[in-house]
């Protein structure tokens, strides 16, 4: 057997979901089901990538200095807005990137489904 690294095809794994929803002290608005599926964590667990739902709903986000994700909306909609009040919304085949030290609100408008890539980087 080979221990070469291979291509992760999400759409041949079969990945059991995660569940939670924002924390109490976070919600705007709702309390939207958030569910995960990770297809893949790097070894040294710097980057992880996957599919990520919501239903609608809203709640303040803080990321860390070291992580940044990009995410690509494949169903619904959402919206970032950033503390000085600047929004960003995407849709179907549109991404984001949510930058390190980044704080405000995420917004979800209609129920979003999305593919993400999430860079921690080690301190």
């Amino acid at each position: 057997m080979s221990n070469l690294p291979t291509v992760i095809d999400f759409s041949r794994q079969t990945i059991e979901p995660e569940y939670d929803h924002p924390r109490q002290e976070r919600r705007l608005q709702g309390n939207p089901l958030r569910t995960t599926w990770n297809h893949f964590t790097s070894a040294s667990d710097e980057i992880s990538a996957g599919v990520w739902a919501c239903e609608v709903g809203s709640w303040r986000i803080a990321f860390a200095d070291n992580k940044d994700e990009f995410f690509c909306v494949i169903e619904g909609r959402c919206r970032v807005i950033d503390e000085a009040g600047h929004a960003a919304e995407a849709g179907p085949g549109q991404a984001l990137v949510i930058p390190a030290g980044f704080k405000g609100v995420f917004e979800v408008l209609e129920p979003v489904k999305k593919h993400y890539v999430i860079v921690e980087r080690k301190t």
